[in-house]
């Protein structure tokens, strides 16, 4: 059984989606357990790093046998809270709120997707794909009922501050936010996972940039 950690390292945590993903791959090949050696080189990882992110939860595994597959992936859901079956609302039914409705599988994460909120009249009133889409001003009164974990935030950059401060009011703990800018938690009581996108494709442009310059003899100015 893992055993619980405070003080584990933001690129550990990083880390463990990776490792939940490789094994779920492993498990549907039809493997039973899996060497640190192993692991690591699918992974672009040492074992000893497998090891020591793995021994930040407790004790995994056996020297000379390696990781029971089925066994580690049940114990890193349970870090991961995958058990706990979160509910989730989602702000915003544009472009990006409904291309997450439409693709992504909140249940296998362990998060229940309840309903919706918008302001189009075409969408408010509607189910999609079995989430049901209410008016936007019915919110307040919604998260006023019922106990929201988190909130999948895509509204349009000018209105983030505001919806932010009226998820905080109703007691909503986490967001995911999807407006592409920075949320303001001086007040530090949201737990916040930002989702830029622009900040993404500027560091794989860096990152290809780079490889131009290596490829063409040049040296990086400072």
């Amino acid at each position: 059984m893992a055993e619980a950690c405070r003080n584990v390292s933001n690129n550990v945590i990083r880390r463990l989606p990776r490792y939940l993903r490789k094994l779920d791959e492993l498990q549907a090949s039809g493997l039973k357990r899996v060497s640190s050696a192993d692991l690591g080189s699918m992974l672009g990882l040492t074992p000893s790093q497998i090891r020591q992110d793995l021994n930040s939860f407790g004790g995994f595994g056996q020297q000379g046998y390696g990781y029971n597959i089925a066994d580690l992936r049940t114990e890193l859901a349970e870090i991961l809270g995958m058990n706990h079956n979160y509910k989730a609302i989602l702000v915003g039914v544009g472009n990006m709120g409904l291309a997450l409705v439409h693709n992504f599988s909140f249940k296998d994460y362990g998060f229940t997707l309840e309903c919706g909120f918008d302001i189009n009249p075409e969408i408010v009133g509607k189910t999609i794909n079995h989430i049901p889409i209410y008016a936007d001003v019915d919110m307040a009164e919604y998260l006023s009922k019922n106990d929201i974990n988190v909130a999948v935030l895509c509204v349009p950059r000018r209105i983030a501050d505001v919806k932010v401060q009226e998820l905080r009011t109703y007691g909503v703990k986490a967001i995911w936010n999807y407006t592409n800018v920075d949320i303001d938690n001086r007040e530090n009581d949201l737990i916040i996972e930002n989702m830029n996108f622009p900040d993404s494709l500027l560091a794989l442009e860096y990152y290809i940039t780079e490889r131009y310059r290596k490829g063409h003899g040049e040296e990086s100015s400072t």
